[in-house]
């Protein structure tokens, strides 16, 4: 597999683009049932891939894509703060060294045993990415389901506020504390790949559809 960066130059990083948000519009739209806009009834986008989005895309060795996550500035309107601020008590965690994750997707395309293994390898990008570029807290907002999940992986994580139902779901706003020993931790609770660990690329953002 590989960890790629954000965005679109070359032919390959366009198909790993278009590939992820094809995959976006499987999971969030045709299974899970979310409401939200869909380009040319294909591709997954909203009003946050921006040029300031920057994506984690695995590819397996065929090109296909495997699991990506969107990786947005909390210096600027976000997820958390346009949408849910409600599910956050006291002060939203903001600043240069902070990014909110959003769109973790895993290919619904694979079997199980496949699904565990990219969402294991997308975790350990996102640990390696911040250690890599000096980024010390993740932000982001999760259904209670895996919201779960993530406070199991082994990584200081917490949430931001009590859970809230909100439609049909219950989310929670949650914050991940990256430091010295996540990737000790991660490894403890059987979740860090070292084949993961390739530094990912960044590109200027724009949308590849």
């Amino acid at each position: 597999m590989q960890a790629i960066g954000n965005a679109v130059g070359h032919a390959h990083e366009d198909d790993a683009m278009r590939a992820m948000f094809v995959a976006r519009k499987e999971v969030f739209i045709d299974l899970l049932g979310w409401d939200v806009p869909v380009l040319d009834g294909r591709f997954e986008v909203d009003q946050f891939d921006d040029t300031n989005a920057r994506y984690l895309i695995l590819l397996d060795d065929d090109g296909g894509h495997c699991a990506s996550a969107r990786l947005l500035p909390t210096t600027r309107p976000h997820i958390l703060d346009t949408l849910y601020p409600g599910l956050v008590e006291g002060e939203l965690p903001c600043g240069d060294n902070v990014l909110e994750i959003t769109r973790f997707c895993l290919d619904r395309h694979q079997s199980a045993v496949e699904r565990r293994q990219a969402r294991n390898r997308l975790v350990s990008a996102i640990a390696d990415f911040a250690i890599a570029n000096g980024i010390t807290t993740y932000t982001g907002v999760a259904e209670f389901g895996w919201l779960q999940q993530i406070l199991s992986f082994g990584w200081r994580c917490r949430l931001l506020g009590l859970p809230s139902q909100i439609g049909s779901q219950t989310l929670g706003a949650l914050r991940i504390d990256i430091d010295d020993e996540t990737t000790a931790r991660l490894t403890s609770a059987g979740i860090y790949d070292v084949g993961a660990a390739a530094k990912p690329r960044t590109f200027d953002a724009k949308v590849a559809a």
